[in-house]
């Protein structure tokens, strides 16, 4: 065939042409780009949808029902110091639903009063989350410790906790947040916090930031609070106030944009306790820094006469109702459904005043109520199996649409 000879013009048509089509096909491969000044529509896509794995939540998977009795005071924790006989007494109890989340932060200052005795033989009262904390920033202090109790975990209270990081939970009675509580309150929560990041990611996730959920059928109601025409004594919300840095913000997710129909999520980021890996991981911590821990059982302070050490810090939580005769204390029932692990669940839901968990060492169920004046002075320790459906029951329920 023989070769056509193009004209001048021909040829400049050609690549116009040419130019054109790439440009064309160069727009359509690359959405929302621009290429060479040109400005192409963009496509604006459905918003992803939140994939939530779904949970097999049914009240024949519960494998335990377990109740505990938080210590709270309308004046906040105890950490002063008492002399009893010859012996230098620190107290460290009395945290309401705030024990571990500020352990360390809390047994830090009693650590300090303990230590400015002079003393470095030194025993500890107590083997739940403050008593281990204690006792291991003794160790750091350079004294020799002994924990005496006269239970371990997990048979103690502060392991049947709900493992969520509450650093303000029953913590005062708004009243009771001076300005010096609310300065003593901030510094034990950002030692502790600081504390915690150096146990993420350590074997058995003894610590771990999940996302929760706040599933509302209100958008207007898409965060816990206590009605307006309560006219109880309000508690200290304190996080809003002084650790805002700490925590991060919120996301929230309509209708139609996650799994469970019609309702309204609130989506915030929250560190958790896995409360056997992480107790275990204090007590092996404890013993191999030469900790010894013996039990015994207390009855009142003149039974401290007994033991070799001339300070003691007092960690016993509850227990100092009874062995120290503090009325102070204000017994607040908390029960737990524990369910079989799912090891695809990695994510929390509060959803009509009922707390869901996904621990590792069991899924954690909890009636929690509207405020949290639920279980307040109520110090019956019996499990509730008609509670424990309940709380199964309602989480199970946003999963019946699926």
């Amino acid at each position: 065939m023989k070769n056509r000879r193009f004209s001048e013009q021909e040829r400049l048509d050609r690549r116009r042409l040419l130019a054109a089509g790439g440009a064309a096909l160069l727009v359509a491969g690359i959405d929302g780009c621009s290429v060479g000044g040109l400005q192409p529509k963009r496509r604006t896509a459905p918003a992803a949808a939140l994939q939530l794995a779904p949970l097999r939540a049914s009240t024949d998977r519960i494998t335990q029902i377990t109740v505990c009795t938080r210590p709270f005071r309308a004046q906040g924790p105890r950490l002063d110091v008492e002399q009893i006989g010859q012996k230098v007494i620190v107290h460290n109890y009395g945290h309401g639903g705030s024990g571990w989340s500020l352990s360390w932060g809390s047994s830090g200052i009693a650590v300090q009063k303990a230590m400015a005795a002079g003393e470095r033989e030194i025993a500890v009262i107590g083997c739940g989350a403050l008593g281990l904390t204690s006792g291991l920033l003794l160790q750091r202090a350079g004294a020799r410790v002994t924990i005496y109790a006269k239970d371990l975990p997990p048979n103690v209270r502060s392991s049947l906790a709900s493992g969520l990081w509450t650093p303000d939970s029953r913590i005062c009675l708004e009243d009771h947040a001076t300005p010096a509580f609310k300065q003593l309150w901030a510094n034990m929560v950002r030692r502790s916090f600081q504390t915690y990041q150096s146990l993420l990611g350590l074997p058995g996730n003894p610590v771990e930031f999940i996302d929760d959920y706040f599933v509302s059928d209100d958008s207007t109601r898409l965060r816990r609070e206590a009605s307006s025409t309560d006219t109880r004594p309000k508690f200290a919300d304190l996080q809003r106030e002084l650790i805002a840095d700490l925590i991060p913000r919120s996301e929230d997710f309509g209708p139609g944009s996650h799994p469970f129909g019609n309702r309204y999520l609130r989506r915030n980021s929250l560190m958790m306790f896995n409360i056997t890996a992480y107790a275990r991981l204090l007590m092996a911590d404890f013993v191999a820094n030469g900790g010894k821990i013996e039990i015994a059982e207390f009855h009142t302070p003149a039974d401290f006469a007994k033991l070799r050490e001339k300070v003691l810090i007092n960690a016993t939580g509850y227990g100092s109702r009874a062995l120290f005769g503090d009325e102070s204390i204000i017994p607040v029932r908390g029960q737990l459904a524990r369910m079989i692990p799912q090891s695809d669940i990695n994510y929390g839901l509060f959803y009509k005043g009922v707390s869901f968990l996904p621990r590792r060492d069991g899924l954690v169920f909890q009636v929690v109520g509207d405020d949290d004046y639920y279980g307040f002075k109520d110090d019956t320790t019996v499990p509730d199996r008609a509670e424990a459906e309940l709380a199964v029951n309602t989480i199970a329920g946003l999963y019946k649409a699926l």
